[in-house]
């Protein structure tokens, strides 16, 4: 039975991971994805008002230890539940995605270098390394239309916390990753390169 790989992309907020797996999608649907977003940790307490009262954009905000022991199931080729979360009301749903195990698994996230654990999962990582202004202005459209957010609320949140943080633990991991990508899905010829890499690994 051929091995389960697990191909992980990160970058800051609004550097075009999600893009860079949708056309994986076009040309590859043989795939299990897995979003670090969806193992964030509850804070059902925030709001437009009080943005910052729970750091999204650190390490601890996610529930890894959940997110490590699903990896390490689907590398098993079993099953696993998937939380879902609210990103209007920041709260993890009661409802999960039932997964069944693939061959090829992609786990897409800001800090999925951070952690050594996840890290040593991975058989490829992938830095999507975009312009600060470039992501802003992505992560500001996408908060307004899809989250209820208002311009005030995501600009304070981008100031006070989600910048530090891209420094602090974001960047830095650019270190570990095997491929940059600069410019995302908008990089035609790197994305070429990878798309060819993805169906290659599949048939191994």
């Amino acid at each position: 039975m051929k091995p389960v790989r697990i191909i992980g992309i990160t970058g800051g907020s609004g550097s075009g991971k999600t893009t860079i797996v949708r056309k994986i999608s076009e040309v590859n649907q043989e795939f299990v994805f897995i979003a670090q977003d969806s193992y964030y940790r509850s804070a059902a307490f925030v709001s437009n008002t009080n943005i910052t009262a729970f750091n999204f954009d650190q390490p601890n905000a996610f529930d890894t230890d959940l997110l490590v022991e699903h990896l390490h199931r689907l590398k098993e080729r079993k099953s696993i539940e998937m939380p879902q979360y609210d990103f209007v009301h920041h709260r993890r749903m009661d409802e999960t995605v039932h997964v069944e195990p693939k061959h090829l698994v992609i786990l897409e996230g800001l800090m999925i270098l951070y952690d050594k654990r996840l890290r040593d999962l991975l058989d490829l990582k992938i830095y999507v390394d975009t312009p600060d202004d470039i992501r802003f202005i992505r992560r500001l459209q996408r908060d307004i239309t899809e989250r209820g957010r208002t311009t005030e609320s995501v600009i304070k949140q981008y100031l006070e916390v989600v910048r530090p943080g891209h420094f602090s633990f974001i960047e830095p991991t650019k270190e570990f990753a095997d491929i940059i990508i600069p410019e995302g899905g908008y990089n035609e010829g790197a994305l070429q390169v990878l798309l060819t890499f993805v169906n290659e690994l599949s048939k191994s």
